[in-house]
């Protein structure tokens, strides 16, 4: 792991310069939403906002890094998402909630663009070294769980607006982030691998493999989204918990959510994939039933940390099958339709999460993923009768 090359270290670093502004928003834009929003029920807008941005952005964003390469787009978005964090500072110092909500949509092409860092560092590899690469790259999601709520906490208080002196500490994460990324040397791999397939993309998705994968990485996403969103509005809104307890809350999920790419693929090795899928989901059902019992502090917590290793086994299976569905020169094809369809279903799961955690309630936002889980529990069983692994 630690012959990788120069670029796999420099997009795990930018991975979590990154990630910081995507655990920064589900920190606090929930709570600045619901200061400034007209009602209740849209606080968590600002949230669904940058989700639906990054939905909307994920294709436009590979087009752009075929036209102009992948370093350019890397380069650009450190500067766009500088732009748009004082928009940001802008809105909430002068009290505009919509343009809030428009420069955290805006941003979602930011997070877009990170999406494409565990590409880059499998470009930069040997085949070999790509599980390594892959993991090494979201492993510094575990930093920005830390970056994220601290900058958030620290800067508060640093101007009369809250939260504007937060939004400060995380330009300069992307100030550095571009530093960072003027020593990325780019392949010539991602031109020769856009080339486009022969092959229909219907031929692609109405594959069994295609869509257990794609079904699991959404089913992941949109469960996490959906009560992760509504966690701080919950937490330190409703229920009245301390910012401290809501950041340890939010820290404790992040790190479940990527800390275990550690040992996945030795779990892979020994489960299958199939099986990890399983167990993800049943880690979500255990995450929605603890939160379900109490609103106490340590069931935030529990259920959180659960809700990431779910996450995490889900979203790392359905990576890992997807590329049995596409050829070489039919992955970014595929990639795109993947990213479209799991940001977008998450999008909507952000969207409601406040609606839903106001107008009626956390236990309700709890009980309203079990269809869908149970779903999903269907079919990987399906999945696992057809090809056990």
């Amino acid at each position: 792991m630690l012959n990788l090359p120069k670029n796999v270290w420099i997009l795990t670093a930018c991975q979590s310069l990154f990630m910081s502004l995507s655990v920064f928003m589900v920190f606090v834009a929930g709570i600045i939403g619901s200061e400034l929003s007209p009602t209740k029920s849209l606080s968590t807008l600002p949230v669904a906002t940058i989700v639906v941005g990054t939905a909307m952005s994920v294709i436009p964003v590979i087009r752009l890094m075929s036209i102009f390469g992948r370093k350019k787009v890397f380069l650009s978005a450190c500067v766009y998402s500088i732009m748009l964090i004082g928009l940001c500072i802008f809105s909430i110092s002068e009290e505009i909630f919509f343009l809030f909500c428009f420069a955290s949509f805006c941003l979602g092409a930011s997070v877009a663009t990170m999406m494409q860092f565990r590409f880059a560092a499998i470009e930069s590899v040997t085949l070999e070294q790509r599980p390594s690469a892959t993991a090494v790259v979201l492993l510094g999601g575990l930093i920005s769980a830390f970056l994220g709520t601290e900058i958030a906490t620290i800067g508060k208080h640093f101007f009369d607006t809250d939260f504007a002196g937060s939004f400060v500490l995380l330009a300069i994460l992307f100030i550095i982030a571009f530093v960072l990324m003027i020593f990325f040397e780019p392949t010539t791999k991602f031109k020769e691998q856009i080339e486009k397939s022969k092959r229909p993309i219907t031929d692609i998705i109405k594959q069994g493999s295609f869509v257990v994968a794609v079904s699991a990485a959404t089913t992941g996403y949109v469960v996490m989204s959906f009560i992760m969103t509504a966690t701080p509005v919950s937490m330190h809104v409703m229920d009245g918990h301390s910012l401290h307890h809501t950041k340890l809350v939010l820290q404790s999920h992040v790190i479940a959510m990527f800390l275990p790419s550690l040992f996945t693929a030795y779990l892979v090795k020994y489960i299958g994939l199939t099986r990890m899928m399983l167990l993800g989901v049943v880690l979500f059902f255990i995450s929605v039933f603890i939160a379900f019992m109490s609103h106490a502090l340590i069931n935030y917590w529990w259920s959180l940390v659960l809700l990431g290793l779910g996450w995490n086994f889900l979203f790392i299976g359905g990576t890992n099958l997807l590329p049995q569905a596409y050829n070489e020169n039919e992955k970014f094809k595929a990639q795109s339709i993947n990213d479209f369809l799991v940001f977008g279903f998450q999008a909507l799961a952000a969207l409601s999460a406040g609606w839903f955690v106001f107008n009626f309630s956390w236990e309700v936002v709890l009980l309203s993923v079990l269809p869908l889980l149970l779903v999903q529990f269907i079919i990987l069983i399906w999945w696992f009768l057809k090809k056990p692994s």
